[in-house]
C-alpha cells in the first residue's frame, strides 16, 4: 500500500467511527453518561480538535527537519529512505484520527439538549490522545536515527540482508563454474524488447516469471542491463534466442519492475554506493571529516567480506529440466572493489586517516576471501594503495605512518610497511613488519 494511503484510511475509519458509534451509543446506552459538566466536555473535545491540528503541524515540521538535514549531511539519496518511515504516516494518521473523532464527541455532547456527556466517546477520545502523545514521542526519537552511526548501520544492514538473499555461499576453493558472462552459440535473436518511455531504473528481476515465459517461448534470454541501471528511451532491454512463439511485451514487461529511483531490493552496490558517497562527502573540503569516512569503511569492509565469500557469479536462471533460460549482468569480484575504495581512496589521499584505515581493510580482505582469485584481486589493489602513498604529497614520516596498518584510521599502529617496500615487487609491498 502507499504509504501516503496510511492517514487517508485513519481518517476514512474515524469519520465513520464518529458518524455511527456516538448514534449506536446514545440508540442502545442512553443511560451511560459521563458525570463531568457539558462546558467542561465541550471544552475538553475543542482543545483536543484544535490541539491536533497543531500538532500535525510540528509533525510536519519534524518530517521537513529529517529530509532536510539527510540530504545536506549524508546524500540526497537518503532523502528517499527517511522520508518514507512509516513512523511519520501512522503518526499523521492517529492525529487526523483525534481530531476527526474529536469534533464528533463535540458535535454529540448535550444533543438536543439533553445535558449528558457521552461515556464511551469520551473515553475513546482520551484514548485517542494518549496514543497520540505517544506517536508523537516516538517521532521525536525517530530523529536520534539521524545520527552517523545509527544510519550507516541502517545501510550496512539492508546490504548484508540482499547478500544473504541473493548470493550462495562458496562451497570450495573456486567460483562457480559457469563463469563466462554469456553462453555461446546462441544464434541471432528472435525476438528484441526495446524501452519506450521516460528514464527509469530497473528495481529488480522477476526471475520465476522470466523463466516461465522463456520455457513456454523454449527460448533463452539475454537481459541487456542490471539491476540499478537507467533505461533511456530506445535502449534495447531485452533479446529472445530460439524462440517458437511470440512473446507477449506487455508479459516481458511486467517481469522487470521499474522504478524512479534506485532501489535495494535486488542490488547490493547501492547500499555499498550509499557508504561510498557519505564517506567522500565527508572528505568534502568543505567538510573535511575523515573520521565519518572511516566510520563508512567499517560498514564497506563487513560487505566486502561477506561478498567475498559468496557465489557472485549468480546471472543465470535455469528451469525445472536444467535447460539455461535467463542471462542478466551481474557485477564480478572486481566491480565491488572498484566501486567500494577507488573514490575514497582518491577523495582521501591526503588524509593519513583514511589511507591507514583502508590499508586495514584490504589486508583483512585479502585474508578472509574465498578464492584465490579474489585475494590477488585484493592484493593487487593493496599494491595500487602504496604506490599512490609513494607517489603522494606526504614527507617521508607521513609516508611510513600512511603505511601503518590501523583499523581506527589513527589511533592504533599494528604493523608498518618500510619505506624502502614502495620499490619492491608486488608480493614484497603486502608483507608488514610489526611496529
Amino acid at each position: 500500500m502507499p504509504l501516503w494511503l496510511i492517514p487517508m484510511v485513519y481518517t476514512v475509519v474515524s469519520i465513520i467511527c464518529g458518524l455511527t458509534l456516538p448514534r449506536l451509543e446514545q440508540a442502545y446506552f442512553p443511560a451511560y453518561v459521563h458525570d463531568v459538566s457539558v462546558g467542561a466536555a465541550l471544552a475538553f473535545f475543542s482543545a483536543v480538535s484544535s490541539g491536533m491540528m497543531a500538532l500535525t503541524g510540528i509533525v510536519f515540521a519534524i518530517a521537513f527537519v529529517m529530509v532536510q538535514f539527510s540530504a545536506v549531511a549524508y546524500s540526497p539519496r537518503l532523502v528517499v529512505m527517511f522520508g518514507r518511515d512509516p513512523t511519520l504516516f501512522h503518526a499523521l494518521g492517529i492525529f487526523f484520527a483525534t481530531f476527526a473523532y474529536s469534533l464528533a464527541a463535540l458535535v454529540w455532547t448535550d444533543r438536543g439538549g439533553s445535558g449528558t456527556v457521552p461515556l464511551f466517546s469520551t473515553i475513546l477520545v482520551i484514548v485517542l490522545l494518549i496514543i497520540s502523545m505517544l506517536a508523537f514521542v516516538r517521532l521525536i526519537q525517530s530523529i536520534s536515527n539521524l545520527q552517523i552511526h545509527i544510519v550507516l548501520r541502517t545501510i550496512g544492514d539492508t546490504g548484508r540482508t540482499i547478500i544473504r538473499t541473493l548470493f550462495p555461499r562458496i562451497s570450495g576453493d573456486n567460483d562457480s563454474p559457469n563463469c563466462s558472462r554469456e553462453p555461446k552459440d546462441l544464434g541471432p535473436p528472435s525476438q528484441v524488447l526495446t524501452y519506450s518511455g521516460e528514464p527509469r531504473a530497473i528495481a529488480r528481476f522477476n526471475i520465476n516469471a522470466l523463466v516461465r515465459l522463456a520455457r513456454e517461448a523454449g527460448a533463452v534470454f539475454l537481459l541487456e542491463y542490471a539491476v540499478g541501471d537507467t533505461l533511456v528511451e530506445g535502449t534495447v532491454l531485452l533479446r529472445a534466442h530460439g524462440s517458437v512463439t511470440p512473446i507477449p511485451e506487455a508479459a516481458l514487461l511486467r517481469a522487470i519492475r521499474l522504478s524512479a529511483t534506485r532501489t535495494f531490493e535486488q542490488d547490493p552496490k547501492y547500499a555499498i554506493r550509499l557508504l561510498v558517497d557519505i564517506a567522500i562527502k565527508a572528505l568534502s573540503p568543505a567538510i573535511n571529516d575523515p573520521t565519518t569516512a572511516v566510520q563508512a569503511l567499517d560498514q564497506i569492509e563487513d560487505l566486502l567480506r561477506r561478498l567475498g565469500r559468496r557465489e557472485l557469479d549468480v546471472g543465470r536462471a535455469y528451469d525445472a529440466a536444467g535447460a539455461l533460460r535467463v542471462v542478466f549482468p551481474m557485477p564480478t569480484w572486481d566491480d565491488y572493489l572498484s566501486l567500494s575504495f577507488d573514490e575514497i581512496r582518491q577523495f582521501g589521499a591526503t588524509s593519513i586517516q583514511v589511507v591507514r584505515r583502508l590499508r586495514s581493510a584490504l589486508i583483512g580482505l585479502a585474508e578472509s576471501v574465498a578464492t584465490e582469485d579474489r585475494r590477488n584481486a585484493v592484493r593487487r589493489y593493496l599494491e595500487h594503495l602504496n604506490l599512490s602513498v609513494g607517489r603522494s604529497t606526504f614527507d617521508d614520516q607521513d609516508r611510513v605512518s600512511a603505511l601503518q596498518e590501523d583499523r581506527q584510521g589513527l589511533g592504533l599502529s599494528r604493523k608498518r610497511s618500510e619505506p624502502k617496500t614502495l620499490a619492491a615487487t608486488p608480493e614484497k609491498l603486502t608483507l608488514s613488519s610489526p611496529v
